[in-house]
């Protein structure tokens, strides 16, 4: 922390001067670079250091993770005191049962579980992912983060931890704090040369890219009478053009310098990224610095040259178990292992402790250890267990629900799945003279009109991919699934309904299975087909 408000008073001057003057003042130019050449060695050596810090606590799991419970333990604020001093692992479990969020916390949050995460422990992780991801990144694409090479067009950043330095340093361009959206996406329309685009989810990248084919139009008006200049008129061509060949390939056709695409990992974004990757981000790579769940960095993303989506899980704070899963089941089987003690090929489900009520809490989120970086586990996420279809007991998990409508949607002519959500019949009251189902709502890029063929083969792909749902199914005590498609910004709707709930996360994790009614109306009364 100290190197950091070292940073911070010493770019401050920088930071000034760079506001008096325009940044195309040539006069300017050395201290544009000098700026963004103090900033980068500055992060390039808290990042070595975070890197030979994590090296360390990783060569040596079991003793980190003694360290990160004791600190644990001696910040407690719980009357459950006789547990300072002690980090015997045994007695921490014995003493401190494995828990999920209460009833109230999920009706606040429209159904997600959200643990007693600390913001101390929180931080630290986020600094942590922040300054690797950052590092990983410059050292995969060096010419993505050039001064003005990078813009975001969401208010929320994919980076964990906001740096104290100023941003346009590193690269930042844009507006400095606004929280308009419009704003954000005007800013990186005007300049045709970015190098990377950032968004805080993948998901609300997606509602970005579809708001700019619906109002390309009025974008490009207001970008030609901004400035009296040639330029700008020049680019509000350029865009029009752009957005006339269609949605494949626009963000390339926008920013032909562009080479990634900067996202936070959370649950429920895997749609969004195949869409993105599919259609507008068509030849971009993508990166998360992190995987986020319950509003802080638990997965810490130091390869962006291998596939998306694998993680280190680091032995620091906050506190982390993994609860062994039955084979075949989503049930708990076993008592939590440690870091080191993970198997690899093996799934668990994570588990975090708050340091300020003493909570071990499930988090519901369900890894796959693939590898090791010294004797920690390298995962990569597998679903969510609070996101489980069962109307008669089947238990249809995340990931086969999603890849059974992946196949069936990969079998309707035209069609791109952009979002999906999931309702069993009873919270609808839509059973009634009819045997308890799936209520599905489906939005989708290429296609406008469902067929009652279409319908039917979500029904046969679930039926191939469960073998407890085509049983019931057969005998008539489950009915089919009911697919319905939404119009344009239902599930944009859905999304600022959840960020609304005081005890929301970020990033938020988007619930693919909802469990209160209210949730469910916003698709319900988006219906087109």
């Amino acid at each position: 922390m100290v190197l950091f408000l070292l940073l911070f008073f010493l770019l401050l001057p920088l930071a000034v001067l760079w506001r008096r003057r325009p940044s195309q003042d040539a006069g300017l130019s050395w201290l544009v670079r000098l700026q963004h050449r103090v900033a980068w060695g500055a992060l390039c050596w808290a990042a070595a250091w975070q890197r030979k810090s994590l090296a360390q606590s990783t060569l040596h799991a079991g003793q980190s993770q003694q360290r990160a419970l004791r600190r644990c333990l001696q910040g407690a604020q719980s009357p459950r005191c006789p547990l300072r001093g002690s980090t015997d692992i045994g007695i921490f479990r014995n003493h401190l049962p494995l828990t999920k969020a209460s009833q109230l916390q999920e009706e606040e949050s429209g159904g997600q579980l959200l643990p007693p995460t600390s913001n101390q422990y929180r931080g630290e992780a986020s600094l942590q992912a922040t300054l690797l991801g950052l590092a990983a990144l410059k050292k995969t694409c060096p010419e993505v983060l050039v001064p003005e090479g990078t813009a975001r067009v969401t208010p929320s950043s994919p980076w964990p931890y906001p740096l104290p330095w100023p941003w346009h340093a590193l690269g930042q361009l844009g507006p400095a704090g606004t929280k308009d959206p419009r704003a954000l996406l005007l800013e990186a329309l005007r300049s045709p040369g970015l190098r990377a685009l950032e968004a805080g989810t993948a998901v609300e990248l997606l509602d970005v890219f579809l708001g700019l084919e619906a109002d390309g139009k009025e974008l490009a008006e207001a970008i030609a009478a901004g400035n009296p200049g040639a330029s700008l008129p020049r680019r509000a061509a350029e865009l029009r053009e752009a957005l006339e060949q269609g949605p494949r390939g626009l963000a390339l056709r926008l920013w032909p310098k562009l080479q990634v695409v900067v996202t936070l990992d959370a649950g429920g974004q895997a749609e969004a990224v195949a869409a993105l990757r599919a259609l507008w981000c068509q030849g971009l790579a993508f990166f998360s610095p992190a995987y986020a769940a319950s509003g802080g960095a638990l997965g810490l993303s130091l390869w962006p040259e291998q596939p998306h989506g694998l993680y280190l899980l680091p032995p620091g704070g906050p506190f982390i178990e993994l609860l062994p899963l039955k084979e075949g089941t989503r049930e708990e089987a076993a008592p939590t292992v440690l870091l080191a003690e993970a198997q690899k090929g093996k799934e668990y489900e994570l588990v975090l402790t708050d340091h300020t009520s003493l909570t071990r809490c499930r988090l519901g989120d369900v890894v796959q250890v693939v590898g090791a970086y010294n004797q920690c586990p390298v995962v990569r996420f597998i679903c969510r267990l609070g996101q489980t279809l069962s109307v008669r007991g089947e238990d249809t998990g995340e990931d086969v629900f999603s890849e059974a409508l992946g196949r069936a949607v990969g079998q309707w002519p035209g069609a791109r799945l952009l979002d999906h959500g999931c309702v069993e019949s009873s919270i609808l009251d839509s059973s009634e003279g009819s045997a308890p189902h799936y209520e599905v709502f489906v939005a989708l890029k290429g296609l406008r009109n469902l067929s009652e063929e279409n319908r039917d083969k979500l029904d046969h792909c679930l039926q191939e991919a469960s073998a407890r749902y085509k049983s019931l199914r057969f005998r008539g005590s489950v009915g089919p699934a009911q697919v319905h498609l939404v119009g344009r910004g239902a599930f944009r709707e859905l999304r600022a309904a959840l960020a609304a709930c005081p005890s929301a996360p970020f990033p938020p994790e988007m619930p693919r299975v909802l469990k209160h009614r209210y949730l469910a109306q916003y698709l319900q009364r988006r219906v087109v087909s």
